[in-house]
């Protein structure tokens, strides 16, 4: 996958690109469906993932199938935390 992280709209220096990387591969993760009814007509995806340092991320996407473009890239609240943490031991 090639991560398109040029021009977003948050601090790379609290977010790291490997931490995306990794919350967008976590097996685990919580994908919604795509909004499809943008006016510009780009669907984006969301996804809750952990990245290998134990870090939840809430994450806002556009995939063509072969480059992600991420949009926004934020800690998870804690009720989002709970969200995945249930989700996640459903899987287990």
């Amino acid at each position: 996958m090639e991560l398109d992280i040029i021009d977003v709209h948050f601090d790379l220096r609290d977010i790291k690109p490997k931490e995306i990387e990794e919350a967008l591969e976590d097996p685990f993760s919580v994908r919604f469906l795509p909004d499809v009814d943008r006016a510009d007509g780009e669907g984006r995806f969301y996804a809750l993932g952990r990245t290998v340092g134990d870090r939840y991320l809430v994450l806002c996407f556009r995939t063509d199938g072969k480059a992600t473009r991420v949009i926004s890239a934020r800690t998870m609240s804690e009720g989002e935390q709970r969200f995945y943490d249930r989700k996640y031991a459903e899987l287990r």
